[in-house]
């Protein structure tokens, strides 16, 4: 996988102000931990997430990323009928029909020519709409492609904290659980354009991985009803997301011609310190290359990768001429790496 002509023009995100703690949650998880004799700190300890941002309730997927979407055609300068594509590529929506992306695109006023779509591959939503952005650019049919993910994920912590609180749970029924306590909120806005309209980082290519055997380790809103839950299996999780990731960056590195230490940053998406540990760990990278950002803003699904991104080029991590590389991976579990070449 290569592109020749797609660049990053722009770059943008939102966070909500309001902020949920671990510790509030086990103050919330009390009398499960008492009556389970479970020790307190133990989900800070677990993750290395400290808090998680959370939208106001009532706020929809569309909201946040039209959130997105405006900062990016303010700070690009951009018009809104200049943009050929947009697309909404977050695990939240705000219904299964139509598309997120045409409410977006209706609160965000773009043109009656813009083309729409949905894309969602649960945390690697961003990074297959940057390819399939770059594949139109390339191949000359569209000049500018928006790409845009709203994630909220208040629905899930506080059903999580509900069904949590039951009595009859055990300790074996409350851990497929735990991993949704680390689930935050945000948004992240990318406009992708042709190298005719601007000379901003230029997108190189990469290289995919699947391991759909393991599809059932982690599945969201499978339960009957209306109810919105998450179930994951977390260390086998990890262990196979890990496995694939270390297949997927032998053939990303074959493809672009890179060693294990050409990028100068490596931006990964954002699950928590053991995912973290155990990938730079496997694929032998030096962490002194990570910006991490979990710490405070928990795993926000699809919009965590690319919002680490703007992270590190806003606390300057990232400078003119630098190689980056993108190492996604998503429960599925799918596996996509992009590098990218900062201008």
């Amino acid at each position: 996988m290569k592109f020749l002509r797609t660049r990053l023009q722009t770059l943008e995100y939102a966070l909500p102000e309001e902020s949920l703690s671990s510790e509030q949650i086990e103050e919330q998880l009390e009398p499960t931990y008492k009556r389970l004799r479970l020790p307190n700190g133990r989900l800070e300890l677990m993750t290395g997430i400290k808090e998680r941002r959370l939208w106001p309730k009532g706020t929809l997927p569309s909201d946040a990323s039209a959130l997105a979407g405006k900062k990016v055609l303010e700070s690009s300068g951009a018009n809104a009928d200049d943009i050929d594509l947009m697309i909404h590529c977050a695990v939240s929506r705000d219904f299964l029909e139509p598309a997120t992306a045409s409410v977006v695109h209706k609160k965000i006023g773009l043109g009656s020519h813009t083309q729409v779509m949905d894309i969602s591959n649960a945390c690697l939503g961003f990074l297959n709409s940057m390819v399939v952005a770059a594949g139109m650019i390339d191949g000359g049919i569209i000049k500018r492609a928006l790409i845009l993910a709203g994630e909220n994920g208040r629905p899930l912590v506080e059903r999580t904290l509900a069904m949590l609180a039951d009595p009859t749970m055990t300790r074996k029924s409350i851990k497929p659980l735990i991993a949704s306590l680390t689930i935050g909120c945000g948004a992240v806005g990318a406009l992708m354009c042709h190298e005719d309209i601007h000379d901003g980082p230029k997108l190189l290519g990469g290289a995919v991985g699947a391991a759909t055997q393991y599809s059932d380790l982690c599945e969201g809103d499978s339960a009957s009803g209306n109810s919105l839950e998450m179930n994951t299996n977390s260390e086998e999780l990890l262990v196979q997301g890990v496995n694939l990731a270390k297949n997927t960056f032998g053939k990303f590195k074959h493809n672009l011609a890179w060693q294990a230490d050409t990028p100068e940053q490596y931006i990964t998406h954002q699950v928590g310190q053991a995912h973290r540990r155990e990938l730079f760990s496997a694929l032998d990278l030096d962490l002194k290359k990570d910006h991490s950002t979990f710490e405070s803003l928990g795993n926000i699904g699809s919009v965590s990768l690319p919002l680490t991104l703007a992270k590190a080029r806003e606390h300057k991590r990232i400078q003119s001429g630098d190689k980056v590389a993108l190492l996604g991976i998503g429960s599925g579990i799918n596996c996509m790496m992009l590098g990218m070449e900062w201008t």
